[in-house]
């Protein structure tokens, strides 16, 4: 959500920080916006939109300069036009802002007798006039940052230029990332290491309250309580070309396909093929004593934990609690002194979570994180700390950190099992020899890419799609709702098969398609039951299943889709590409924006 750029050099810097806003695209926005510092102004452009239409403005209206600052906005206070969009300024400095800022009302009341404009709706202008007043009256940019961050409540990263310093920038971050990059004879700042990537490949992590003043020099990094702090220098690890699709159309295409490639270097992490076994990273605490899981997560990785209860409660016979993150911290939940709670997270940045995960520490309780970036601040974070290695995900709609998080998580539920012993040494060997399969199960399901992509005409007129599944095929209807609405905007819902004549069954007509999930096993005959129901209204079904599911229910089907014959442990990782690929066509027959899907943002850093 929002990207932030910044640069103090010798040279030009306008190209440059628009090509890092471009790295962080796939954050989501509706506006983008500039700043230089050029002979004593502040040279200030916005676009509402696209980062096309600031371009369009650049090229018509340059801004020159050697120091700047560059924002993509996703609107919260105020509507996305180029009046809210970032930077907001004064006649001292320009500021962008990622967060929110909660008692902007109470701080724009404390500037009520200065007489001050405003020129937006946003949230953010307020602290731009607060940092203004001080300086106005005499402090420095350094004591006026320092005097206004405390009075700031809500989540922020900010990136301040000053008229009058030319060669300066100060960056602040609370609840929301910020990096500090190391160049030669210059310096940066951004939201991730992925902006920053063809800039430098040193940086430095800000924590949590800290503030930055940069030069082409250096840095100097202060904490919370004003006081000088260093913080690591460290090789980014991120890659200038992680932002190109070579020869996919969409960034979601090519991250759907990379899925067997990244699942196989996630698992390497956590199996030993030498002895068949499950290897986790080192931590301080006995899985075995622990009696309950607590899982909290959001969107899709709320899906991946929803199957990976099954895999909890099935293997290792722990009670699991799972809870929406930004439900979970309200509804004061109960939490057993040393009991084990697991946060998952694409980028290890998501509000809801990050908060749900500082309370349950305050509460006793040992954390343990399953995110894709790990230096983010939930890694930081943890007790035990496992890493995915899906790689950057630019599309919006998570696809292949979705399947890494399972791969993760089924790891996890074999090696607590281990630990209790609830799984001997030999059933070990078959989880771990199941799971080793899963890379070569999903190239396979890749190869009806073209059946699906022919298929998604079907869907492309209607207004509603109904996904079924039973057991821990039911989050997978979920996911697959959840991802036809992100990027088609078909409204879709995912429901428990057997909970279909508890009310979802009035909604079925022949304009209704229902998918079915379906892979041939115990559960099958029954959902062959609620399939027969759905025909019997007139429903069109399209069945996803294995060759001898297909045999026994699919005549009479809309469409099929069929799978490879896998174990039931990994059939979720399996069966997760049918539905990002059905919902991937879909929307391309629709012509939506399938890596920026309107309204969305890629990590959710405002609660």
């Amino acid at each position: 959500m929002c990207g932030i750029i910044g640069i103090v050099s010798s040279s030009p810097v306008s190209d440059r920080l628009v090509d890092g806003l471009r790295r962080m695209e796939y954050r989501g926005y509706d506006s983008a916006g500039i700043c230089t510092l050029h002979e004593g102004e502040l040279v200030r452009r916005r676009a509402e939109g696209k980062l096309l239409n600031l371009v369009g403005v650049l090229e018509n209206d340059p801004a020159e300069g050697t120091t700047g600052i560059a924002h993509t906005r996703w609107a919260t206070h105020g509507a996305p036009t180029a009046a809210n969009a970032h930077p907001h300024a004064t006649e001292e400095l320009a500021l962008v802002h990622n967060g929110i800022i909660e008692n902007y009302k109470a701080l724009r009341e404390e500037l009520k007798n200065e007489n001050r404009t405003y020129a937006s709706e946003t949230d953010t202008e307020v602290v731009a006039h607060l940092i203004s007043s001080r300086i106005e009256k005499g402090a420095t940019p350094q004591e006026a940052v320092a005097e206004v961050l405390p009075k700031l409540r809500g989540a922020f990263s900010l990136a301040i230029a000053f008229r009058r310093h030319p060669d300066l920038l100060i960056g602040a971050r609370l609840g929301s990332p910020l990096v500090l990059g190391h160049g030669e004879d210059e310096m940066y700042l951004g939201s991730d290491a992925l902006a920053l990537a063809p800039l430098t490949q040193r940086i430095s992590y800000l924590e949590e309250g800290d503030w930055v003043v940069i030069t082409k020099e250096g840095a100097q990094i202060f904490d919370a309580k004003n006081e000088p702090v260093e913080r690591k220098i460290q090789a980014s690890g991120a890659s200038a070309a992680a932002v190109e699709k070579g020869n996919y159309r969409h960034f979601m295409q090519k991250e759907i396909f990379e899925q067997p490639t990244v699942v196989a270097q996630t698992l390497s992490s956590y199996l030993r093929r030498e002895d068949v076994s499950v290897a986790l990273p080192q931590f301080d605490f006995d899985l075995s004593a622990i009696r309950r899981l607590t899982i909290v997560a959001c969107g899709t990785s709320y899906y991946a934990g929803l199957v990976a209860k099954y895999w909890f409660e099935k293997f290792a016979r722990v009670p699991v609690d799972i809870d929406v993150a930004s439900e979970f911290r309200y509804r004061d939940p109960v939490l057993e002194e040393g009991g084990l709670a697991l946060f998952i997270s694409q980028s290890g940045e998501t509000a809801d979570t990050l908060a749900a995960l500082r309370h349950c520490k305050e509460n006793g309780q040992i954390i343990a994180v399953v995110v894709n970036v790990p230096t983010s601040s939930m890694a930081r974070e943890a007790d035990l700390l496992l890493p995915t290695h899906a790689g950057p995900e630019i599309g919006v709609a998570s696809t292949k950190a979705f399947t890494c998080q399972l791969a993760v998580l089924a790891a996890l539920a074999a090696h607590m099992a281990v630990k209790k012993g609830r799984l001997t040494r030999e059933e070990e060997r078959e989880v771990v020899t199941h799971l080793l399969e899963a890379p070569a199960a999903l190239n396979e399901a890749l190869n009806h890419d073209d059946d699906i992509a022919a298929m998604a005409p079907l869907f492309s007129q209607t207004r509603d799609v109904l996904y079924l599944g039973r057991g821990q095929d039911y989050p997978l209807a979920l996911e697959g709702a959840l991802k036809l609405k992100e990027i088609s905007y078909i409204h879709a819902e995912g429901y428990a098969s057997g909970e279909m004549k508890h009310g979802p069954i009035a909604l079925i007509d022949d304009d209704v398609p229902v998918v079915v999930i379906a892979p041939s096993g115990p559960l099958f005959e029954k959902t062959v039951s609620n399939m027969e129901e759905v025909r019997a209204r007139g429903g069109k079904v399209v069945l996803i299943s294995d060759a001898a599911g297909i045999k026994q229910a699919g005549e009479g089907c809309l469409a099929t889709i069929e799978m490879p014959v896998v174990h039931p442990l990994i059939a979720p990782l399996v069966y997760a590409i049918p539905v990002q690929l059905l919902a991937y066509h879909v929307a391309v027959v629709k012509g939506t924006d399938v890596d920026q899907p309107r309204n969305l943002a890629k990590s959710v850093t405002v609660e």
